[in-house]
């Protein structure tokens, strides 16, 4: 199990830019990197969405904001769209950086024993440390937290 002062677990998985990106392409930039279960469901479109919202304040704090879900390339580029998110979507398929990450649990959906993405963020300062583990995140008021953390720990 990851935890904090831990090395981050380097990865390179295809991003909503249409490049394959790796996690190491941003050493000396801290990073938001949030796991969200789907696309276009309530908590993970507020989730993104507040992270939309806030993506400038981050930036001057110079930290860059990614989200990985289990969709597809096709499946991001319709929830960019949709809600004007400036920031990377990667797509993690077949669960290999979210099980790297211990985020990829068995949950139980209306009784029915479903494998899936736990709602967590990771805050990497700039060496690519785990600064911050936030896991089972609830929505609400989570990016200011992380925003207070960044602004407090990382600036």
């Amino acid at each position: 199990m990851l935890k904090e002062g831990d090395l981050a677990p380097d990865f390179t998985l295809p991003a909503s830019n249409g490049e394959e990106v790796s996690l190491s392409d941003f050493r000396g930039k801290n990073v938001v990197l949030y796991f969200y279960p789907k696309d276009n469901t309530p908590g993970c479109t507020a989730e993104s969405c507040d992270f939309r919202d806030r993506e400038e304040e981050f930036k001057n704090l110079d930290t860059v904001i990614i989200g990985v879900s289990l969709d597809d390339l096709k499946s991001h580029e319709k929830f960019i769209q949709k809600y004007n998110l400036p920031f990377l979507l990667l797509s993690d398929t077949e669960a290999e950086v979210s099980k790297k990450y211990g985020v990829y649990k068995e949950k139980n959906m209306f009784g029915k024993k479903k494998w899936g993405i736990e709602r967590s963020t990771f805050l990497i300062d700039k060496e690519g440390k785990l600064a911050k583990i936030y896991r089972k995140v609830k929505v609400d008021g989570h990016v200011d937290d992380a925003l207070q953390y960044v602004k407090e720990h990382l600036a």
